[in-house]
């Protein structure tokens, strides 16, 4: 391989971690003390007019620190993994160019894998398959079709969302493929681009508890900011639906169900933070399995010198 360039020599900063765990507060307090431009690593966040519901940082702030991969699609319109991962490396080689730091901060650990372990080949789509697991899903509902990937490959399974009928009919598709598990897809043949130091921060609650009321409260401040109004407009527009990618987010979708009259919305917002926490517990199951990870308590006064630190080390 060859030698590091000057530029390669800065390194990438990685600050990653489950929902309402303070990346963002975290990213701002390192902004006053690195020159950095930030790289949102997040699914959401790439949607213009989804705002409240993805806590997206406000023009203001944005244009005091630079900040990419924000507001770069239309709700209706998709991104990938792969995608993420070519935006990301790009923006790292120009940010290091410009000699500054490159703090990229998320939750969508499936951007991080991506970018630093690489994606495996996946086989192509087969419609006949898709069409008989969908209809598969329409009788029996995607909870039970969740329980056979359990069984097929529990490793994918365990980071799933028991709903997430997308990602469980895609994992099912290469079990029934290949005639072994997908996890097994994922960790073979794949790469990383990305060169030098890589520095992992994770800021995380101890106590699984304490995360819990984190998101509750976030999830409520959202909701008094106008994150009804905000999937209503949405909605509003009639090109979009519950099933698209941008839709599936935690809260909006719980949001949509709401308007359309499934539920009251109290019963909306204790799902909608019910299914926070369950993201967020699939967030740590992915974090777990990261190496070089160095968590921080975010309630401790000192988090920011204790990730400037880490960072100058």
């Amino acid at each position: 391989m060859p030698s590091e360039t000057p530029d390669e020599a800065i390194p990438v900063v990685l600050l990653m971690g489950p929902t309402a765990s303070g990346k963002t507060a975290l990213s701002f307090a390192l902004a006053e003390r690195f020159d950095v431009e930030i790289v949102s690593v997040d699914s959401a966040l790439v949607y213009r007019g989804m705002d409240i519901g993805t806590a997206k940082p406000d023009v203001a702030v944005r244009a005091r620190i630079p900040h990419h991969l924000i507001d770069i699609l239309d709700p209706a319109q998709a991104y990938s993994a792969a995608r993420f991962a070519a935006d990301a490396g790009r923006l790292i080689r120009e940010i290091r160019v410009r000699g500054r730091l490159p703090l990229l901060v998320g939750g969508t650990m499936l951007y991080f894998r991506a970018l630093t372990r690489g994606l495996s080949e996946l086989p192509p789509a087969d419609p006949e398959l898709r069409a008989r697991i969908e209809a598969e899903a329409a009788v029996q509902g995607w909870p039970r079709l969740h329980r056979r990937l359990a069984e097929l490959d529990p490793v994918t399974a365990a980071r799933l969302h028991p709903n997430d009928g997308h990602r469980i009919q895609r994992a099912l598709e290469i079990c029934e493929l290949d005639g072994g598990p997908a996890s097994a897809r994922f960790a073979a043949g794949a790469h990383s681009t990305l060169q030098g130091p890589v520095i992992k921060l994770a800021p995380n609650p101890p106590e699984r508890a304490r995360l819990h009321q984190r998101i509750e409260q976030r999830f409520r401040q959202m909701i008094d900011q106008g994150l009804v109004a905000e999937v209503a407009r949405l909605r509003a527009r009639g090109d979009l639906d519950p099933d698209m990618p941008s839709m599936r987010a935690v809260g909006y979708r719980q949001m949509w169900r709401h308007l359309d009259g499934e539920t009251s919305l109290e019963q909306a917002v204790d799902q909608g933070i019910a299914a926070t926490r369950q993201f967020a517990k699939r967030q740590l199951t992915w974090l777990r399995t990261e190496t070089d990870v160095h968590y921080l308590d975010p309630d401790t006064p000192d988090l920011a010198r204790a990730a400037e630190d880490r960072i100058r080390a």
